[in-house]
């Protein structure tokens, strides 16, 4: 592991960048989770091509030892990481003011990035991935290494601009522009298939960067966890209008690693009975190590046993299966235990390259099989994949509810050729965000508001929990009663996150909140910050999986039905007006979520300091972030969508929407007969 390392040298290493030396080689740490070997595809003179690429990084004098070191890895793993140049110091969010820096928000942003590369918090750190099994922070080592040393000396009169995770350099611009535009993946349509990806990756020259794995706006698990709790609420009240949350009903996924390890606690806070499968056994130690998995079993008849025990008593638990989700289905038909809700939370955006693991084979053997064979590994998967599905249709009948969590199941289930289309040839199990988060938060302007304390400071997380309760509270008394659960079940989350030890990584919290909730509790902690109620800087974000940041048709966009759910003008639109309404930083990538050409989003960051440019910032941005999404929506014809945006303009006479007409379907009958 990393050794101890003075501050003093800390900063120094940061502000040194590339080394002049070349640092000693570092041996492939075995206790780390490592990213799965992938089999190198390129040709010869793109073998060449990706070693030149990697090389441009460092001075002539090194050319000679790593032009052979870069060749090996290349042929083990596929693409070329750097991993002699990973630092020895370790990496995760400090309080800004131990990061070297001329600017404060460039320093926030050093922290954002670093806490995305944290061993508790990142699912493969030496590779510089988070979740999702190929969500990079940077392609390789050197990128980070040059961006850490930008960040640490640029000022508030420049913007760093980073192309897939290449600090393309530092350019004028002037205080209120963003101090960091980030582009991910960003490709010509035409070269935008999956395979695309492999090849371009391993060249060097894009990546693929999830969401906020690569807009350094990732916390941790708790980002998901919440969405997921939210999740599971609404769906226990849609199969039981007498449901007040999951109390006494099991809920089976899969998926522990990355953003799924949020299944376990988030069915445990709704006061279900989680069952999650995961092949990994170094993912289910660390999710057991941190408390979010109760209990763990790789003996299916104790677990079943185990899962009738808890149900009668109407016990929350969370437990881990050791193993592969279709054994655990297929378990439960056999001894013939009624399922209420199923999901699946697998990285199917990245199906064979480690995101899914076929039935039948251990996962070290699996590994194996992805890089010496990997067109074995990807017929292994489909036929698992229409076995799961199998497996969900029986569990179904017998009244289980199932809805695909955004994570490519069903596109992916149904290019394996799995029973999974109707007679119309569509789906015939809903995305979570048609059936659940659509209808009910995204349509009203309800989504994923997060923030981090600056000062790295428990106390002032607190702080700002309670201001932030608060502020619901104020909004609750007087809130339209088509938003009443949403705020109450958000009181809820807050009231109780403290104890359900939340926090992985840096001081942060999330909860789900509308362009009033969300403007309301920034400038209360503004206002915190100016009184020295909050001790430092506090840092704004959302996930991009939000009411304006996405487009993507099998997931965020999932219930838009006018024919645009194919179209990314929403998300286009969004990082733009972010960018020069004040955010501290923008992103905007191809993939994330359901996979590489099947989306674009985007995110910012904003930094609160406490000033008066801060509170105009918010107030602007804000706004226009959530409602950017709900007037989309409202167009799409929307219900809940335009009683929002109506709601919005009437509180806000500067903003004028175009509403879209109602059409009376019996008339248009006459078109189709």
């Amino acid at each position: 592991m990393e050794r101890s390392i003075k501050m003093t040298d800390f900063k120094k290493k940061i502000l040194e960048g590339i080394p002049n030396n070349l640092p000693k080689p570092k041996r492939y740490d075995l206790r780390i989770n490592h990213a799965p070997k992938r089999k190198c595809l390129l040709s010869k003179d793109e073998v060449v091509l990706a070693i030149k690429n990697a090389l441009r990084y460092f001075p002539a004098k090194m050319h000679k030892e790593l032009i052979k070191e870069f060749h090996q890895e290349l042929k083990d793993y596929g693409k070329i990481y750097m991993y002699r140049f990973r630092p020895d110091y370790k990496i995760k969010a400090r309080n800004i003011d131990d990061f070297p820096h001329q600017s404060k928000q460039a320093a926030c942003i050093q922290l954002m990035l670093s806490n995305n590369l944290d061993y508790a918090v990142a699912q493969h750190p030496h590779e510089l991935i988070t979740y999702g099994g190929n969500g990079s922070v940077f392609q390789n080592w050197a990128q980070y290494l040059l961006c850490m040393q930008y960040l640490a000396t640029m000022s508030d009169e420049q913007t760093l601009v980073l192309y897939s995770g290449h600090p393309m350099g530092l350019f004028p611009s002037h205080p209120n522009a963003p101090r960091v535009v980030i582009t991910n993946g960003m490709m010509i349509p035409n070269y935008s298939k999956p395979e695309d990806l492999e090849r371009f990756n391993s060249l060097g020259v894009t990546q693929y960067g999830q969401m906020t794995a690569g807009s350094f706006m990732y916390i941790g698990p708790q980002g998901i966890v919440h969405g997921t709790t939210i999740t599971l609420l609404n769906a226990a009240r849609k199969i039981d209008e007498n449901a007040i949350d999951l109390n006494g009903k099991i809920f089976v996924s899969s998926g522990l690693g990355g953003m799924s390890g949020a299944q376990a606690k988030a069915g445990v806070i709704a006061k279900g009975i989680s069952v999650i499968a995961e092949i990994n056994p170094l993912v289910i130690k660390k999710r057991h190590e941190q408390g979010w998995v109760n209990e763990v079993y790789d003996n299916l008849d104790l677990l079943i046993s185990r899962v009738l025990e808890v149900k009668i008593r109407k016990e929350p638990i969370s437990i881990a299966y050791k193993g592969n989700i279709i054994d655990l289905l297929e378990k439960f038909i056999k001894e013939g235990v009624s399922v209420d809700i199923g999901s699946d939370q697998t990285s199917l955006h990245n199906p064979y390259l480690g995101g899914y693991y076929p039935v039948g084979f251990s996962y070290k053997d699996s590994n194996e099989m992805i890089k010496e064979n990997p067109e074995k590994f990807k017929k292994e998967v489909q036929r698992s994949l229409v076995r799961h599905v199998e497996a969900i249709d029986r569990l179904c009948q017998n009244g289980m509810y199932f809805f695909d969590y955004g994570n490519a199941f069903l596109l992916e289930s149904s290019r394996a050729k799995a029973n999974i289309l109707d007679e119309n040839g569509d789906f015939k199990y809903p995305s979570y965000v048609q059936d659940i988060m659509g209808p009910m938060c995204f349509d009203y302007g309800f989504g994923p508001f997060r923030w981090v304390c600056s000062s790295n400071d428990p106390k002032d997380l607190q702080k700002t929990d309670e201001i932030a309760c608060d502020v619901l509270k104020n909004i609750a008394k007087d809130c339209p009663e088509e938003i009443e659960l949403q705020i109450r079940d958000n009181i809820n989350w807050i009231q109780e996150a403290g104890k359900n030890n939340m926090v992985v990584g840096s001081q942060a919290r999330i909860l789900y909140a509308d362009a009033e909730g969300r403007i309301k509790i920034a400038k209360a902690f503004n206002n915190a910050i100016k009184d020295k109620i909050i001790s430092g800087p506090i840092i704004l974000g959302r996930d991009h999986h939000d009411v304006s940041g996405t487009d993507s048709p099998y997931r965020e966009t999932a219930n838009i039905y006018d024919g645009s759910q194919f179209t990314a003008d929403m998300a286009i639109h969004n990082v733009i007006g972010d960018s020069f309404r004040g955010a501290t930083w923008v992103s905007i990538h191809n993939g994330g979520g359901v996979g590489w050409g099947e989306v674009i989003n985007g995110g910012f960051g904003l930094v609160l300091d406490g000033s008066y440019e801060s509170e105009k910032k918010l107030e602007s941005m804000l706004f226009w972030d959530v409602n950017n999404g709900i007037a989309r929506r409202s167009w799409a014809g929307n219900p809940g969508a335009k009683f929002s945006i109506k709601r919005s303009m009437l509180e806000n006479k500067k903003l004028t929407v175009t509403i879209s007409n109602d059409v009376n379907d019996d008339l248009l009958k006459q078109v189709s007969e």
